[in-house]
């Protein structure tokens, strides 16, 4: 008999350097503001193996409650490498993919927030339509736009 712990995947972490500019993106992107607050202390430096930390968090949740991006600003200590502008074949990165309704009508929206196309929208048969833009601060988004399901 096959044992399994996991029970769901809670959130997706993501380092900003601006809290307000990042909530304001993906609540651009349709996520909604469920909390934020201040995490200090002794049990967090001892979780994220940083010692004394101090570090504002927001969490993001999409409209059909099931997934989250936190989205942490790192007051103490500071942040030491950047990897927001890494190529989209970098070791390790980080990509959040959503669906969306219009894919053209959230990029047009997107772009006048100043996030960027980094190709182009394509179509993958008859399947979807997706792109990759850089939104807040540089972050590689995916969005994705299911077909024949309207």
């Amino acid at each position: 008999m096959e044992k399994n712990n996991l029970l769901r995947m809670d959130n997706v972490g993501i380092v900003v350097e601006s809290l307000d500019g990042a909530i304001s993106f993906f609540e651009e992107i349709g996520l909604k503001l469920e909390g934020r607050s201040i995490i200090e202390g002794e049990w967090a430096g001892r979780v994220t193996g940083l010692g004394s930390q101090r570090v504002e968090i927001a969490m993001m949740v999409t409209p059909d409650g099931h997934s989250r991006l936190e989205l942490s600003r790192f007051l103490t200590p500071p942040m030491i490498s950047d990897h927001r502008t890494a190529p989209v074949n970098a070791l390790g990165y980080l990509r959040v993919m959503f669906t969306v309704e219009d894919i053209d009508e959230m990029v047009a929206r997107l772009l006048k927030h100043g996030a960027q196309l980094v190709g182009e929208i394509i179509q993958y048969e008859d399947a979807y339509r997706l792109c990759y833009i850089r939104g807040a601060e540089g972050l590689l988004i995916g969005l994705a736009e299911q077909l024949g399901s309207k």
